[in-house]
Formats: C-alpha cells, sequence, structure tokens
C-alpha cells in the first residue's frame, strides 16, 4: 500500500510538472489597412535623448491603438565612446539608421530621431498622431502574421509575410523587444540620471526577402537572455521597400502569457 502511494505522489508531481513547463502559445495576424512603423533611435550617452523615450514610454496615451503604430526603440553605438556605453546599444541598429539616413537624402544622422514607416519625422512631438492616422488610411500592401510558442528558455518565432497587389523590391524583419527598463547612469552626458526606456529591441533579425510571389516565412526559434524580463518582451514583424525604405505593413505581439 506505501509503494502505491508513493507511485501515485510521484505521478502527481509528474503531471503537475508537466503543466508548468507547457509552452505558452498565441498568435496574431495584420488587417485591412496599414499599420504604421515607428522608429525612435536613441542613446542613453546622448543628453536630448531621455525626453524621447519619455514621450515613447507614454506614447500610447496618445489614444492610438497597437494595430495603428507598432513602436520601436533601437540604441545606437556612436556615444558609447563619450563615456558611458549604453547597455542595449548595437552597431546593427546604428547601420539600419545610416541606411534610412541614405534613403531619405540626408548627409548626417542624430538622435533622438523619429522615423515614422521609413521617413524622418523632426516634429514628432507634435505631428506624430496625425502622421499615423495618415498612414493608417491606406489599404495594407501586405499581410503579415506571427505565431508564438515560447518555454522558460526560448520563443519559437514563426512569421508570414505576403504582399497584396505589390510589386516592389520588399523585405522582412522581426524584432524582439522589451518593456519597462530602467537603470542608473554612472558616467558620461546623463551621469547621475536614471533612465527608463520601453519598446527596446534586443534582437533585430533581417532582412528577409520576398521571393518572387511576395512571400517570405522566418520560422526560427529566438534564445530568451537570463537577464530578459519575460513578462516584459514582444516581437514585432514588419515588410519595407527594399529601395524607399516605406513599410508595407507592421504586427507587434506581446510574447504569450
Amino acid at each position: 500500500m506505501r509503494n502505491k502511494t508513493l507511485l501515485l505522489i510521484i505521478g502527481l508531481l509528474a503531471g503537475t510538472s508537466g503543466t508548468t513547463l507547457a509552452a505558452a502559445s498565441c498568435s496574431g495576424k495584420s488587417g485591412n489597412f496599414t499599420t504604421a512603423l515607428l522608429e525612435l533611435y536613441t542613446s542613453e550617452g546622448c543628453s536630448s535623448c531621455p525626453p524621447a523615450d519619455q514621450w515613447l514610454t507614454g506614447f500610447r496615451s496618445s489614444g492610438l491603438a497597437a494595430n495603428q503604430v507598432v513602436p520601436l526603440a533601437l540604441h545606437v553605438d556612436y556615444w558609447n565612446d563619450s563615456g558611458w556605453e549604453d547597455p542595449f546599444s548595437q552597431k546593427t541598429f546604428t547601420l539600419r539608421q545610416y541606411a534610412l539616413a541614405k534613403i531619405n537624402k540626408q548627409r548626417t544622422v542624430y538622435t533622438p530621431q523619429v522615423i515614422l514607416s521609413g521617413r524622418d519625422l523632426p516634429r514628432w512631438r507634435y505631428s506624430t498622431e496625425t502622421a499615423v492616422r495618415r498612414i493608417n488610411v491606406m489599404p495594407s500592401r501586405a499581410h503579415v502574421s506571427l505565431q508564438l510558442s515560447r518555454d522558460a528558455r526560448q520563443v519559437m518565432v514563426t512569421a508570414d509575410a505576403k504582399t497584396k497587389d505589390y510589386r516592389g523590391p520588399a523585405e522582412m524583419y522581426v524584432a524582439l523587444y522589451e518593456n519597462n527598463l530602467a537603470g542608473r547612469i554612472e558616467a558620461g552626458e546623463n551621469r547621475g540620471l536614471t533612465l527608463r526606456h520601453d519598446y527596446v529591441v534586443r534582437q533585430l533579425i533581417g532582412p528577409t526577402l520576398l521571393d518572387e510571389s511576395g512571400a517570405a516565412r522566418y520560422a526560427q526559434p529566438i534564445a530568451l537572455d537570463e537577464s530578459w524580463k519575460q513578462d516584459d518582451l514582444g516581437v514585432a514583424v514588419f515588410v519595407q521597400n527594399r529601395d524607399s525604405g516605406e513599410i508595407l505593413q507592421a504586427l507587434a505581439l506581446p510574447l504569450c502569457r
């Protein structure tokens, strides 16, 4: 009888453990109108950047919904030699900013810079909501979808893109981002400040070129760093005109709970 009881307890524990470790799954897809992509190029080493970071944190208070605009913060690395190395900075983001500057015929890059659906938006404090709504009235020229499945160590991302009545050169990107980040700056122009960040891109994957039929798929696991707060992570996918930088469609999804 004792052995049977012990086996029953072990079986119950095994069943509970299996439930706890089961992967969480979720999915989403784009709508019939164009969702804007907003990119903030910023740095913890830049004294004029904290107001832009704060603005992005409160961005949803403008009344814009998640299906109207996908915000992302990309921390560049060219401020890192000014006394403070931004822990969120990546060379990849700097290269993307320079590529967009070339498309926009700009002689240089700067921070903070807001790029909305591939176009420089210097008056972002005053005109973002109007500009986003102007993009939203455009019928979508691409359909994108996301399927996410995560466990304690990784998230399996399946992102699909398919253009609609569009024949230009297009490519797809996937971004893993994190919210509710904060840290005290110990050196550089922002020394002594505690800065908070949201929509911080942790990984930018791409470009994945759309094939001759106008379709692309990314299906790969992304390893989750132990320092990332999983409940604050999300994944975004967007399709971009390779030559003009114009965003054809965008979608974001919080990591499955």
